[in-house]
């Protein structure tokens, strides 16, 4: 009984992970939004953000997870935006730690600015989780659409995030 028990838990984890990988977010087609988000750490993340922005599609956009040492100057010049956009339409955020906090940090963000729409923009492989972790911090009536910046992530890559996927589902279904 408890081999048949692990075996269907195994093969239902399994299945999970196949459709995770399956169903890898995609970039979304241009859409105005309140607000756009980057969440830091990967490549293309926040090129993506500028890119919708310079478009003219949401009134303002959050890099959520900034180094505090990070001015916006040198982000602008590294990633070669006019400073004007920065001065008027980018803020950075550097209370991010990890994922959970870039939730945390990103619904007052929104809350502050009473935005109703936002467009969350992280690599493909890590948008399940952000999203999550984003709605469970902001109220139901904030519309949440993922734009995903592809990438290229190994196996190993996949396997941990969708493992980690599952621990955060778990603990915010047990209200952690």
């Amino acid at each position: 009984m408890i081999r048949r028990a692990a075996s269907l838990l195994l093969i239902v984890w399994a299945l999970g992970f196949a459709l995770f990988v399956v169903l890898l977010p995609q970039p979304l087609p241009p859409a105005r939004s309140d607000a756009i988000v980057v969440l830091t750490g990967g490549p293309g993340r926040i090129e993506r953000g500028l890119a919708l922005m310079r478009r003219g599609l949401a009134k303002r956009m959050l890099v959520s997870g900034v180094a505090p040492a990070v001015k916006p100057h040198e982000l602008a010049a590294r990633t070669r935006a006019p400073l004007a956009l920065f001065d008027c339409c980018v803020d950075l955020g550097h209370e991010a730690v990890d994922t959970r906090s870039n939730g945390e940090e990103t619904a007052r963000w929104i809350a502050a600015r009473r935005y109703r729409s936002v467009r969350l923009v992280t690599t493909d492989w890590h948008m399940p989780r952000a999203a999550l972790e984003l709605r469970h911090s902001l109220p139901r009536d904030v519309t949440v659409v993922g734009d995903a910046v592809k990438s290229d992530p190994n196996f190993g890559m996949l396997l941990m995030e969708y493992n980690k996927f599952l621990l955060r589902r778990a603990a915010v279904l047990v209200g952690l």
